[in-house]
């Protein structure tokens, strides 16, 4: 099944298997677990979210198993086989597992190649991986035709949807041709416990030159504590040596896209260093981590690579 089906179950499935580590499959992962289900997660890489800070990401696959999420990385699957009693085998390159439920979470392809949509009879240039090929203001090789959303493949991202649209509405119906700001785009992936995140890993700012002071935090908010678990945040700032400047956001733990939500408006203000140095935290919470964090935790620069 996909996350469509994975919606419609008439009876709770004890034991599912989901393949893929992206934000469908993580999301469901927690969904499963927190309603009584074993889960068992299989994913390609070493890591969960490709893509994202690698702090984050084994920060996220450390809480997967600490919320006893079965965890099979590096693996993919090899066949799938159904007995008599309805139990699906499934044979992987790590070895078999027997579950009730097989959700499939390795992303979507988009209909943009159908015959009946007519785009490549009209002109419409579409790339190898059938994304419709627009320019930075969302128009496609055909003048008239404009395309934005998931269909595109730029971000994929509901309300990065939302801002190409406003976009294209002020370049059509105004006649202001405006381009969508890419820049700082905050996004979150409600797993347990949910993941947010803001500008530039720590990979991507090396990668465009950055020399970085890197501050990290892990610790027990106090609510975990009061309640006995265990399960621990995780904060994460990448910052411009040179500058100061804030080049990236992130974090594991719990409200982290309640909070996430600001500092991307101070990103977007260009924040530095020194400004959440300077800001008061509001205590006790776990907001305040990212304006007390001190000590360095290393210096990386290009040399990294």
């Amino acid at each position: 099944m996909t996350s469509d089906e994975a919606l419609t179950f008439n009876q709770l499935p004890k034991r599912i298997l989901i393949v893929g580590g992206g934000y469908i499959a993580l999301e469901f992962a927690g969904i499963f677990q927190g309603l009584g289900s074993e889960v068992t997660l299989m994913y390609r890489q070493p890591l969960p979210l490709r893509g994202f800070d690698s702090d984050l990401r084994e920060n996220v696959h450390s809480n997967l198993e600490q919320r006893n999420i079965r965890v099979y990385s590096n693996c993919s699957p090899l066949g799938i086989t159904r007995g008599d009693d309805g139990v699906l085998t499934v044979r992987s390159t790590s070895g078999v597992v027997q579950v009730d439920a097989v959700m499939f979470a390795t992303g979507r392809k988009p209909n943009t190649m159908r015959p009946d949509l007519g785009l490549a009879s009209i002109g419409v240039e579409i790339d190898e991986t059938g994304a419709v090929v627009v320019n930075d203001f969302s128009q496609t090789s055909v003048s008239n035709i404009w395309a934005i959303g998931d269909v595109t493949n730029r971000v994929n991202l509901t309300p990065v949807a939302l801002m190409e649209g406003m976009a294209f509405a002020r370049s059509v119906v105004e006649g202001r041709l405006t381009k969508p700001d890419y820049s700082n785009i905050p996004c979150a992936v409600f797993s347990q416990p949910p993941v947010a995140t803001v500008g530039l890993s720590e990979e991507q700012a090396i990668l465009q030159g950055h020399t970085c002071d890197i501050f990290c935090s892990t610790f027990t908010p106090m609510r975990s504590s009061l309640a006995g678990r265990k399960e621990k945040s995780f904060m994460k700032l990448v910052v411009d040596s040179t500058s100061g400047l804030i080049l990236g956001v992130h974090m594991v733990g719990a409200d982290a896209p309640e909070i996430l939500q600001g500092f991307a408006t101070a990103l977007k203000c260009g924040a530095t260093k020194i400004h959440f140095d300077q800001t008061v935290g509001i205590h006790p919470s776990s907001a305040e981590e990212f304006v007390t964090m001190r000590t360095r935790t290393r210096q990386v620069g290009p040399q990294a690579c």
